[in-house]
């Protein structure tokens, strides 16, 4: 079976970013599917050209076709420049799908649901299968975040969204908090392919110098670690106000911040005009990287927005750290923090409060064998429950079921 994936934000394990596709796409290549990935050469990240013509250019990598598709580099140059951005790959891509040969299954994902619509367009004219994957619920989140306000444009959104999820031949979502809203709008109950991660790709290099890789660390701290975005969904503001928190108190606890994000060069700034000795940013590193740096954490920080919609979520990072074997202060309610508490893996904190994030990582910091016992929870939890082995082979099954559709 041939596969189609349409992607603006796809990386390889190589590069900063969200690697389940990747992950999944190794998978089915060792199960023997072909697998085409069409993509953007502007980092999803940071905005910035990762490839250095607008040119479509092809690669290989692990088997894995990989073509990019020209793209607008406005992501965070305000919202219309971000529109233009999305629209632009939605077309590029479209186009550049048209050449692919012999496709069976065009796989879209949303966010952003334009480039989905690319994808459901490119099924249709090659009449292939459209699989559908949900990873948030837009444009709920971006309404919820304020972002999207304009009546008219949540009105074509929400127009899209059921478009979409009604002309999908099979709907799949990674998180349980999504079957309800598109059972809603679609009639129909979509398949729970969970985020996951591996424990191999989150345990440290034997030969890595701990000590080395965290230089910013000084002795004895106690050191909270975040990966990811720094968007105004993160609310790491919060995170700051809880740095100053601890400072004031004279606690020895230290904020780590790995990544990027439009809201990156503001939050430095104010990191540093508040003073905060006890912060660090890092920019952004590849998944093979940052292991040895979570490695040097004593936990990990999964932190949204105190919104409805973000309770539905099931953010990746929070199983990266169990992965990890690092407890978790899970700063988002809803469906994430019914894992870690379910399994022990780390402390669930009012979303919004950064007085209760300097609490509960005190609270960590007084007493690091509860810290460690979570650590190890969280670590067998993922070998059980949420290996990316085990959601791999629920993906499969989805395929399994599409090849069937097709066959008859």
């Amino acid at each position: 079976m041939h596969l189609l994936l349409i992607h603006q934000a796809f990386v390889t394990t190589g590069e900063a970013g969200g690697t389940r596709h990747i992950e999944l796409a190794r998978w089915l290549i060792r199960r023997g599917y072909r697998l085409t990935v069409i993509t953007s050469p502007v980092s999803y990240l940071t905005g910035e050209a990762k490839r250095g013509t607008d040119t479509p250019r092809e690669e290989t990598v692990d088997r894995i076709r990989i073509l990019y598709a020209p793209t607008s580099s406005g992501l965070h140059r305000g919202f219309v420049q971000r529109l233009f951005a999305f629209f632009s790959f939605m077309f590029s891509s479209y186009r550049l799908a048209l050449s692919v040969a012999d496709v069976d299954v065009v796989w879209g994902t949303s966010p952003n649901l334009f480039q989905a619509l690319s994808a459901w367009a490119a099924a249709r004219r090659k009449r292939a299968r459209f699989l559908l994957e949900i990873r948030d619920l837009w444009p709920d989140f971006a309404i919820g975040m304020g972002v999207l306000k304009n009546p008219v444009l949540i009105w074509g959104a929400r127009l899209l969204e059921r478009f979409l999820y009604r002309k999908a031949d099979r709907i799949i979502v990674n998180s349980p908090g999504f079957i309800p809203h598109v059972q809603r709008l679609s009639g129909k109950t979509p398949a729970l392919v969970p985020n996951a991660a591996d424990v191999e790709m989150f345990t440290a290099d034997e030969n890595v110098d701990l000590a080395g890789t965290a230089s910013w660390r000084k002795e004895n701290e106690f050191v909270v670690m975040y990966t990811g975005a720094h968007g105004p969904a993160n609310d790491l503001d919060i995170a700051l106000a809880a740095a100053r928190i601890l400072r004031d108190r004279g606690a020895a606890i230290r904020f780590v911040f790995v990544g990027s994000g439009k809201e990156k060069a503001r939050l430095v700034a104010l990191s540093e005009a508040l003073k905060l000795a006890n912060v660090t940013f890092l920019p952004p590193v590849s998944k093979a990287e940052i292991k040895n740096l979570i490695a040097a954490a004593d936990a990990g920080l999964a932190i949204l927005k105190a919104i409805p919609e973000f309770t539905t979520t099931y953010p990746n990072k929070v199983f990266d750290f169990m992965a990890a074997g690092k407890p978790v202060l899970c700063q988002i309610d809803g469906v994430i923090r019914d894992v870690v508490e379910r399994y022990d893996a780390g402390i669930f904190v009012s979303p919004g409060c950064a007085e209760a994030l300097a609490d509960a990582a005190s609270e960590l910091a007084a007493d690091r064998e509860r810290g460690r016992r979570m650590g190890r929870n969280g670590r067998e939890a993922i070998r059980n429950d949420f290996s990316r082995e085990k959601t791999a082979m629920k993906f499969e099954a989805e395929l399994d079921a599409l090849s069937a559709d097709l066959r008859g």
